[in-house]
């Protein structure tokens, strides 16, 4: 669904929605984007359409996250077309955010030490940041492919093992096809980028899904969006001690180093691929085992894995 609404939508994108290169760009031609709209649209409707046909009740709560993520589409399109203000992205956002926690099971509570509204506080500031991520690392060829079909489909595996509900199992396969079918259009050299329309919602999603596997697998939580939470905190967390705008478009992530330092965008994408895999495998591990000594050791080995991986990137600049 996601590919042939992609063949139905490019003249239309390649007339109005042409993103032209510029100083922070890695592109070099004018390429369309707003390829996010046949993925975000065929995960609502491949949902949609199997929620109602499936046997007993619907989850009412997929009625309020499919909407959401239907705003903060809607919100990437007017983006992608002409900016938005900072201020009303953040508020837009944070409602879809504010949506997506109301919409989880009301007795959730993945740390019991902390206070409920604590720790529903973290999750909202959590999961704005992720919107957020998603938006800021999809800046080369098939990076968000890279890094979301691993651990959608990680999602969905462990989903069909029961660690999450059949409602999650079914958007993280949606998410995961959706990919799947974007991919081809954004492969080196893209002839299509995802766009703030497919970046943003993804990142709702993802979310949405991390909070529900947290509940009873919080390492495995943790593990899956490790390298995209890395590159794009500590990115920030330096341009901010150098005093930079944190706001303005910029080329410090440390694939960006790498790509700037003369690697490859497939050598780039290949390493976060497997990258994630590996986080992926090392996630399926702590769902096996309880112990607590395994979790903290793969915790651990996935940050490590992650730091080769972000000084790798980084030494390519120099």
């Amino acid at each position: 669904m996601s590919a042939a609404l992609i063949v139905a939508l490019r003249p239309i994108l390649v007339r109005y929605a042409l993103a032209r290169p510029n100083a922070r760009s890695s592109h070099k031609v004018p390429t369309p984007q707003g390829g996010g709209i046949a993925v975000i649209a065929s995960v609502v409707l491949a949902t949609s359409i199997f929620t109602l046909v499936a046997p007993g009740a619907p989850d009412p709560s997929l009625v309020v996250i499919c909407i959401a993520t239907i705003v903060l589409a809607v919100t990437g399109a007017a983006d992608d077309i002409r900016p938005l203000t900072p201020l009303s992205r953040l508020i837009i956002q944070s409602a879809a955010v504010l949506a997506m926690l109301y919409a989880l099971p009301a007795d959730l509570h993945i740390v019991p030490a902390l206070p409920w509204w604590l720790e529903r506080a973290a999750l909202f500031v959590g999961s704005l940041w992720l919107v957020n991520l998603t938006n800021f690392m999809d800046g080369i060829d098939w990076m968000t492919v890279a890094e979301v079909v691993p651990v959608a489909m990680a999602l969905a595996l462990f989903g069909f093992f029961g660690a999450l509900p059949a409602a999650a199992t079914l958007v993280a396969l949606a998410l995961c096809g959706a990919m799947l079918g974007f991919a081809p259009f954004n492969m080196p050299v893209a002839r299509l980028f995802l766009g703030d329309v497919g970046s943003l919602p993804i990142g709702l999603l993802l979310a949405w899904l991390l909070i529900l596997l947290a509940q009873d697998h919080l390492a495995a939580a943790i593990l899956l969006p490790l390298y995209y939470a890395a590159d794009a905190t500590i990115t920030l967390a330096r341009r901010a001690a150098t005093g930079a705008q944190l706001t303005q478009a910029h080329r410090d992530h440390f694939y960006q180093h790498a790509l700037d330092g003369g690697m490859t965008v497939m050598a780039i994408v290949s390493r976060v691929f497997w990258l994630n895999v590996a986080l992926a495998l090392l996630a399926a591990a702590t769902l096996v085992n309880t112990s607590l000594a395994l979790h903290v050791g793969a915790i651990i080995l996935g940050c490590v894995l992650v730091g080769l991986t972000l000084l790798r990137f980084e030494r390519a600049k120099t």
